[in-house]
């Protein structure tokens, strides 16, 4: 009699190992999903930290480069009169003098990314702001003067040149454009 008890405690027992089994096998599926979904997740915090870094450094750099633009904006008025006043001043001690004080500073700036806008040659609207056409026999649209200087910094606009441009010189003054012979 004890026989069927004990097969039927063996079969319980197999039954309650095999529960316990495949509750181990799901445990151990769960366990690997959350540290495959831990993994991921630290990868993309990881990826997103290195994002934010780097936008941060491109962010300091834009911020130091709207610095020095800022800075030489006001500066180059100062520049203008300090060209002016070495244009009209006669040779003298000073005047060379001051030439390499001029000089030293426009090779400091230019060290640092300014510029001269270039000004031979054909009317750049993006460089060039122009206050005056002249008629000329020049092609339309080609620098005639330069009536103030104009700078960038690096590829950030300080200020246009401002210029006079040419205009094509009408042949016949009496023609109109709508008269006929």
């Amino acid at each position: 009699m004890e026989e069927p008890q004990n097969e039927k405690k063996e079969e319980e027992n197999k039954e309650q190992a095999k529960k316990e089994e495949s509750e181990a096998k799901e445990e151990k599926l769960v366990k690997e999903s959350e540290y495959l979904e831990l993994k991921d997740r630290l990868l993309r915090l990881a990826a997103e930290f290195d994002n934010y870094k780097k936008r941060a450094a491109r962010d300091v750099a834009n911020s130091k480069l709207l610095g020095k633009a800022e800075l030489m904006k006001k500066l180059l008025p100062t520049l203008d009169e300090f060209e002016l006043a070495l244009s009209v001043s006669k040779e003298s001690k000073e005047t060379k003098g001051f030439e390499m004080i001029f000089s030293n500073l426009i090779e400091a700036l230019k060290s640092e990314g300014l510029s001269e806008i270039e000004t031979n040659g054909k009317y750049d609207p993006y460089k060039h702001e122009i206050i005056l056409t002249k008629e000329s026999e020049e092609k339309d649209g080609t620098i005639l003067e330069v009536v103030r200087k104009g700078y960038m910094l690096n590829d950030i606009l300080l200020r246009p040149a401002t210029v006079i441009v040419a205009k094509h010189k009408d042949e016949s003054p009496n023609k109109k454009s709508g008269e006929e012979k």
